[in-house]
């Protein structure tokens, strides 16, 4: 096949009119492949090009760039500042989350304090209604003693030619009395434990009116008192665990 392409090329050879022009072409040297192959491109060899400026220029370019040392300087405050802003940043965060802790810790202690005011609450006066049911009761105990006068309690007289008929009245009735006393004390004992209290503002010397204790009916001239004074309860006040739950109803001395 290769003979056959060389023959075929030469045949073509000879019948290309012979010139000057032709004959110089002919002249140039080709390689065997272009012979054989001519669509196929000759090889193209690479070219170089090279500066005709003189070595001094490349030598003033390199020495007018600025040395590693200065570029080294530049770019050593910039690279503090940042570190120094970055460090500001981490404090900035951990201030933040510090006080978001402490502010967490804060609110959790709160939430204890109110829930155990709440309890504590709850438990002290969960009896409210119970013990407001209960003073009327304890109030007609106290009225059955008060009825009984101080004179019928002794015998009324110790002559024992009396009959005696009246000493035996009088001892039933002193009976009663001591029971329903004992009652009574006991009574008002269990309603402290739990927290209930009655109080008698007249008791003693009297105490001054005080409108978160007591209620005032009226008011009247009292020589040997001052003014504002309590001289007469009407109705005893009960207080359940420091809370009144029924004023005590008096009255006060006015006397100017």
């Amino acid at each position: 096949m290769i003979r056959r392409s060389f023959l075929r090329h030469t045949q073509v050879l000879k019948h290309i009119p012979r010139s000057s022009h032709s004959r110089t072409n002919l002249v140039t040297p080709c390689s065997y492949k272009q012979i054989l192959y001519p669509s196929l491109p000759s090889r193209i060899l690479p070219r170089r090009y090279y500066s005709a400026a003189p070595e001094t220029a490349s030598t003033t370019a390199s020495s007018s760039d600025p040395p590693a040392s200065e570029t080294t300087e530049q770019a050593d405050p910039i690279k503090k500042e940042l570190e120094a802003k970055n460090r500001e940043i981490i404090d900035l965060k951990v201030r933040l989350a510090r006080d978001r802790y402490l502010r967490s810790v804060a609110d959790f202690r709160n939430l204890q304090d109110r829930t155990s005011r709440d309890v504590k609450s709850a438990r002290d006066f969960a009896i409210t209604k119970f013990a407001s049911d209960l003073i009327e009761s304890v109030d007609n105990l106290d009225r059955a003693l008060t009825t009984v006068p101080s004179s019928k309690l002794a015998p009324q007289n110790s002559d024992p030619d009396s009959p005696p008929q009246d000493n035996e009245y009088n001892k039933d009735l002193t009976n009663l009395y001591d029971g329903l006393k004992m009652t009574e004390t006991i009574l008002m004992g269990t309603l402290k434990k739990h927290g209930l209290e009655r109080f008698d503002p007249s008791e003693g010397e009297g105490q001054m009116f005080n409108p978160n204790r007591h209620e005032a009916t009226f008011q009247t001239k009292v020589e040997g008192k001052e003014n504002g004074q309590v001289f007469m309860t009407q109705q005893k006040g009960f207080i359940l665990n420091g809370r009144v739950i029924r004023a005590a109803k008096v009255g006060v001395v006015k006397n100017s």
